[in-house]
């Protein structure tokens, strides 16, 4: 700026450096050199400072779990045999497959030979532990993106934490299969909020999209549900893409990473065909062949953007179904036909009878999502929050796409629009629309909660924090100042963070100091019986929930198990299943042999069971499928016949000796009944 007075003033020049320093150093802004030194000075202290609160939050978090953990089963003083057990249902097959690599002599001399610093099972649950580290962190780092302040992924973090009955269960189920994808979920999002972001280096943007393909690939390894949420990720930028609210080019590398990390971990899982034949592969496929087919999507006016879009959906939907049905039919695929007949039935397309079908529909997992969680929420003002933010957002985007739509030149929308797209840059209207279709997925499915409710803790926190949503609100009631917008933006999320510290710190210290001890005497008993006194090499039947502990205990060979994403592995636990149904000694017997059972080990929760209402215990679960009556006072199905033999897990108990021919007792406490298989010629 100097140089250039100098020459407009030519001999005029000592004038100019008359002047004061200051204004020699004014930038085209209006601002000084030390004005724009300060405020760099400031971003960077302001990043170093968020970033640290950042990582205390996580490890904090992480620490939580842990001691909320330790002092549900006090876990450090039990058996191991009991740290096993505590491993329920299909937590204790996945936990099995670790401990079957740390004791294989080729790990132990490896990289894998933890025991001398730490027990391998404290190896297993602290990675888990610090996992949940990298997921608040990751929501955090989220929240910040979109809000601009570090401030926002504080309240994130601590609504997180205060909701952590609706936002996890690691603490009692840890080696689920969504506790290891989830943080990685949480990564994947927050890398894809800051691609998003307007502005950004080439070198930023090749650096993104890679953080992006190891996140979705680390996800998709680690769930086997990793197809579904990644289709409703995919037709969230399928949506936003057709409104032109994000860059195409954009949206064009999130499929193909998509596309290329399922496709990797497809080939790591042994050319896993559920995943070939997934959806998700079908629809981006579908996506990028429709766009080359249309070419001029995107040009003209309303009439013709919205007739050209309604055409698109149809044709990304049939070749969808088309490549899909191929695919399926090429490589004989039906691996997840079970999920589809229980969507079917779900959403009432027609009764179904199917045993896999009824068995998800009949857990409480898969119901809708209970009203008493919304009341939860509530409580922390989440859920309040949450529904205010999201409602203004939805009439934004509305708004912003409609203007999209018809490319509109009125003045009067333009001027309304011109507030809102400061409300809805690409990053917040893709975090919109995600929270959108998880909450859906989350109200018809409980299970899935943990997916919303989580990114509910981003969503809301953002919107409290937002400039530009403040600003918007208070040029719609003519307040607006930048001042104010200021104050406000600070002061209410201040405000709620304090409320939330003093009306929930105390029950959390109160949950800390609260002890408790694992207890179930029946199911140790069981597993030591079974160490002792059955060969290494018995092969047992029974629930799958139980086999799983079978084999994580005692290592011994089961016939099924909870991993239901193979067609025959859920035939062949039907068929085990029998023990539970009104057969013959004769057909129970011939079935178990056909699977090389030698142990068949029957539960009283399960023949007696109470847990369920009439229709969904498992016991009419097998009846409505063998086509029998079920059990109890209440309606059959008018084509539902009587058995012509008594329930098997019942009668066995009487020791008749059309059933001591082929089954003999070999061990019995309160709730379990071990049987020895006759080995006929």
């Amino acid at each position: 700026m100097t140089t250039v007075r100098q020459r407009r003033v030519g001999k005029g020049t000592e004038a100019a450096e008359d002047q004061p320093s200051e204004e020699k150093n004014v930038k085209p802004d209006g601002k000084t050199l030390s004005d724009h030194t300060g405020g760099k000075l400031w971003n960077v202290l302001s990043v170093i400072v968020g970033g640290i609160v950042a990582i205390s939050l996580g490890l904090l978090t992480s620490v939580y779990v842990a001691t909320l953990h330790e002092n549900d089963l006090w876990f450090s003083n039990i058996k191991e045999v009991e740290r096993e057990i505590s491993f329920r249902t299909e937590c204790g097959l996945y936990y099995s497959y670790y401990k079957q690599m740390i004791q294989a002599a080729s790990i132990q001399q490896g990289i894998v030979n933890c025991k001398q610093y730490l027990e391998p099972v404290y190896f297993y649950i602290y990675t888990l532990f610090g996992l949940q580290a990298v997921y608040v962190i990751a929501l955090y780092v989220t929240s910040w993106l979109l809000s601009g302040t570090w401030l926002s992924g504080l309240l994130a973090a601590c609504w997180y934490v205060t909701n952590r009955i609706d936002t996890t269960r690691v603490e009692f189920t840890i080696p689920l299969r969504e506790n290891w994808a989830l943080p990685f979920f949480a990564v994947q999002i927050a890398a894809i909020t800051y691609l998003l972001r307007t502005h950004l280096q080439p070198v930023q943007e090749r650096l993104t999209l890679m953080a992006i393909f190891i996140a979705t690939f680390l996800f998709s390894l680690t769930w086997q549900f990793n197809q579904f949420m990644m289709l409703i990720q995919a037709l969230a930028l399928f949506i936003l893409d057709c409104f032109d609210m994000l860059p195409t080019a954009k949206v064009t590398w999130l499929y193909i990473i998509q596309i290329s990390g399922l496709l990797l971990v497809c080939v790591l899982q042994f050319f896993n065909s559920m995943i070939l034949g997934s959806l998700l592969l079908s629809f981006n496929a579908s996506v990028l062949i429709a766009r080359t087919i249309q070419k001029n999507l995107k040009k003209g006016g309303l009439l013709n953007r919205l007739v050209q879009l309604i055409l698109h959906v149809l044709l990304v939907l049939c070749f969808t179904l088309l490549i899909n049905k191929f695919i399926k039919k090429i490589l004989n695929l039906e691996s997840d036909e079970h999920i589809f007949k229980f969507l079917k039935a779900k959403f009432g397309f027609g009764a179904t009878r199917d045993f896999d079908a009824n068995l998800y529909l009949c857990e409480e997992a898969f119901g809708l999502l209970p009203l008493n969680t919304f009341s939860r929420l509530s409580d922390t003002l989440l859920f309040c929050i949450y529904v205010f933010v999201l409602f203004l957002m939805t009439v934004v985007a509305v708004i912003v796409a409609f203007r999209n739509l018809s490319g509109s030149n009125q003045v009067q929308l333009m001027e309304k629009v011109e507030e809102c797209t400061i409300t809805l840059k690409p990053d917040a209207a893709y975090n919109l629309i995600h929270t959108v279709l998880f909450g859906c997925l989350a109200l018809s499915t409980m299970r899935m909660k943990y997916l919303w409710t989580s990114h509910m803790c981003v969503f809301a926190s953002f919107g409290l924090c937002s400039t530009e949503i403040w600003k918007l609100i208070l040029k719609c009631i003519h307040l607006y100042t930048s001042r104010r917008t200021h104050v406000i933006k600070y002061s209410i999320p201040i405000i709620t963070l304090l409320y939330i510290s003093y009306k929930f710190w105390p029950g959390i210290m109160d949950e800390l100091s609260e002890l408790r001890e694992f207890y179930d005497p029946d199911t140790v008993e069981l597993m030591n019986w079974i160490k002792s006194n059955t060969p290494n090499t018995a092969v047992f039947a029974g629930s799958m929930q139980l086999l799983a502990g079978v084999k994580l205990c005692t290592g011994r060979t089961l016939t099924n198990h909870p991993h239901y994403e193979d067609k025959n592995l859920r035939e062949r636990t039907k068929q085990i299943y029998q023990i539970y149904a009104k057969r013959s000694p004769e057909d129970v017997y011939r079935i178990l042999r056909s699977f090389g059972t030698d142990y068949v080990i029957l539960e009283d929760s399960i023949c007696y069971e109470r847990r369920h209402s009439r229709g969904c215990r498992l016991r009419d679960l097998l009846d409505i499928a063998n086509g029998h009556i079920m059990d109890g006072l209440g309606e059959n199905e008018p084509d539902l016949k009587p058995s012509l033999y008594p329930r098997f897990c019942e009668e066995i108990k009487k020791n008749l000796p059309s059933y001591t021919v082929h089954f003999t007792r070999v061990f019995q406490n309160k709730t379990f009944h071990v049987y020895k298989l006759a080995k006929h010629k």
